[in-house]
């Protein structure tokens, strides 16, 4: 069984948060937010960057973190928590699929789901969209499962 320290979680989502909060508003390059939804090889590939990127600056501040504090964690499920955080980010930052998400989810049990990922103007204020609303929240969400997920195997 895989002990968890409780220490540690707080901590690691503290600097995955705050990673996150860097890396897609701060480090992530204007032809990569525009261009990472595009369809085919463009936009994957420039997803795949920005999500790698993110990805680096994530595992930096938890080694950091780690390393300060002086947390006990373990090196595989840190990395397991920053694989399934990648592989989420990267599903999302796709855009097509979390629209699609958000309009099956509009369909059967969350009504309106649909048209809130359409509110706003794209061009006008883009952080100011359902869209993004449901963007950033899909990512806090594995967020916090990363974390969890790094603060098992310590104890």
């Amino acid at each position: 069984m895989l002990g968890a320290d409780p220490i540690v979680f707080p901590a690691a989502f503290a600097a995955l948060y705050a990673a996150h909060e860097v890396g897609d508003h701060w480090l992530q390059t204007h032809g990569q937010a525009c261009g990472k939804g595009a369809p085919g090889w463009s936009g994957r590939i420039l997803c795949a960057r920005h999500v790698a990127t993110l990805t680096a600056l994530k595992a930096a501040a938890l080694t950091l973190t780690a390393v300060v504090l002086g947390l006990p964690v373990n090196p595989w499920t840190v990395a397991a928590a920053l694989g399934i955080d990648a592989v989420s980010h990267y599903w999302a930052d796709r855009r097509t699929t979390l629209l699609a998400l958000a309009d099956w989810l509009g369909r059967t049990v969350l009504p309106g789901k649909g048209k809130f990922a359409r509110l706003g103007n794209d061009a006008a204020a883009p952080t100011g969209t359902g869209a993004y609303a449901l963007d950033q929240s899909w990512h806090i969400g594995w967020l916090f499962a990363a974390a969890l997920l790094a603060s098992l195997g310590v104890s």
